[in-house]
């Protein structure tokens, strides 16, 4: 399997893909190859306008899927979101590659922003026939039935080491139809001792990938709701 990602900080942070890669591994026995064009406070929009290093890589990658991660905190307009969402789409079946509408989450102190969210990446992905990973559903569901896993980074958009467990784990189960529990307590924290500044949203360059073990209760609680979601 390779994949393609493509977004923004909501994908780089604590080298998510990387993490997807090593839950396939330990789900499937076969570590996919990833790439990533994701750069910070990007959109869709952006990427679209700026396409020529996404159009050569599927054009020439050789990629099984490429997952799309809009802007998230402020979230675009529907109407930009399905515009540009559904041309970068097309530009993926065009070349044969099979596109993954990256849903995210609200901000912590606008959860209300969610269910816009949820509407539009379903959406989306139902008009143009794209698979749809759920994440920013699963994510308020965690967060509804299990309070005390903190998902957020410290700024409070952002993915903390658990949040990008969770979208490791949807992501896997999604591609591979399955999640083992051997994922159980793996996580990356490239910023656990770092400052942060976001103006705009983006992060420095970590010095060194710091890997972390997660709590196995915590970890064990996202996959089983992971594994029960209807995707």
């Amino acid at each position: 399997m390779k994949v393609l990602f493509v977004g923004n900080s909501h994908t780089f942070f604590n080298d998510m893909p990387e993490l997807f890669a090593r839950f396939v591994e330990k789900t499937t026995g076969e570590k996919p190859e990833v790439v990533m064009l994701a750069y910070g406070g990007r959109d869709y929009k952006w990427h679209r306008k700026e396409y020529f290093a996404l159009r050569f890589n599927l054009m020439y990658g050789g990629y099984d899927y490429c997952i799309l991660q809009q802007a998230a905190h402020p979230y675009p307009p529907i109407e930009e979101t399905m515009e540009y969402g559904g041309m970068i789409i097309d530009l993926c079946q065009k070349y044969g590659v099979k596109p993954v509408v990256y849903m995210t989450w609200a901000e912590k102190r606008f959860p209300e922003n969610q269910q816009k969210m949820i509407n539009t990446c379903t959406n989306l992905a139902k008009e143009k026939s794209a698979l749809l990973a759920p994440v920013g559903a699963i994510w308020q569901s965690v967060q509804r039935n299990y309070p005390d896993i903190e998902l957020y980074f410290r700024d409070g958009e952002h993915a903390g080491p658990y949040g990008d467990f969770l979208i490791a784990c949807v992501m896997c189960r999604l591609l591979t139809g399955k999640l083992s529990e051997e994922v159980t307590g793996c996580g990356f924290d490239f910023l656990q001792n770092d400052p942060l500044v976001m103006d705009p949203p983006t992060v420095m360059e970590d010095k060194e990938r710091i890997p972390v073990e997660l709590d196995i209760r915590k970890t064990g609680l996202i996959i089983k709701t992971v594994n029960n979601w209807n995707m």
